[in-house]
């Protein structure tokens, strides 16, 4: 069980690493995370399903701005081996996912503080003409910080048992956690204004409002409203009369030379 341990701690920290060393290749998505974890711990099967039903839930979760959203990563390696390790079902392992995800969300947000104060230090450094030393603050110790993050409660969840993080999660003060929460929900809402403020445009703020309609006055899922976004793009791409393109006129060999 020890080199189990190991070995999914580190599936964790791959999953965490993706979007921050790997370019995002997508390997943080619970299906794979869950997949590795079960084929470490013999039951491929078993994390495939779990894969699927953790997939469904953190299919919404996307950074955005500032927002911190739930920790899919930790959320689905600890409810997968949780799955396998107690023989239960896929429905079973979701009781834990969401509790483990949002202390993860937590364990993340205190990180980031605490790594925030790595730009004052690195700034001091280069003041004093200690280069290699800033450098080092968001090279090598970032990295390490956030591999722990994930390594530490994966290792300590599958080898004492998933039980101890149910009890870690219930210890948190309801203070703490309802400050997070309120934070949490603050958070999101700044950082899509912030990105609607960069992309949205005269043009395109007819297509946020009726895809706003649909899904309030329509009772549609974002499923529904996605494949109903992906058919009006082909519509207008593939169906719809396109404007010409304005052709440039070709310069002249005298008019190449001057320039």
């Amino acid at each position: 069980m020890l080199v189990k341990a190991i070995l999914i701690g580190l599936i964790g920290v791959f999953g965490n690493m993706d979007s921050r060393l790997l370019g995002r290749s997508n390997f943080e998505q619970p299906l794979v995370m869950s997949c590795l974890v079960g084929l470490v711990l013999g039951d491929l099967q078993k994390g495939l399903v779990v894969g699927v039903a953790l997939e469904l839930i953190f299919l919404g979760v996307v950074n955005i701005g500032a927002a911190a959203p739930p920790d899919m990563v930790l959320g689905s390696v600890i409810a997968t081996a949780f799955a396998i390790l107690s023989h239960t079902t896929a429905q079973m392992a979701l009781t834990i996912a969401l509790p483990v995800a949002i202390f993860g969300q937590m364990i993340g947000i205190v990180l980031r503080m605490f790594m925030a104060t790595f730009s004052h230090m690195a700034d001091k450094d280069i003041d004093a003409g200690k280069f290699k030393k800033a450098q080092r603050y968001h090279i090598v110790w970032g990295p390490i910080l956030y591999a722990l993050m994930y390594f530490v409660p994966i290792f300590l969840a599958v080898y004492f048992g998933t039980g101890i993080v149910k009890s870690i999660v219930d210890v948190i003060p309801k203070w703490l956690t309802d400050g997070l929460n309120v934070a949490s929900k603050i958070l999101p809402a700044f950082g899509f204004a912030l990105l609607m403020q960069t992309m949205l445009s005269k043009k395109t703020v007819v297509y946020l409002l009726i895809g706003f309609f649909i899904t309030a006055y329509g009772k549609l899922s974002v499923t529904a409203v996605a494949i109903f976004a992906v058919l009006m793009v082909l519509v207008m791409n593939e169906v719809l009369p396109k404007k010409p393109n304005s052709v440039t006129p070709e310069l002249a060999d005298d008019d190449l030379e001057e320039l």
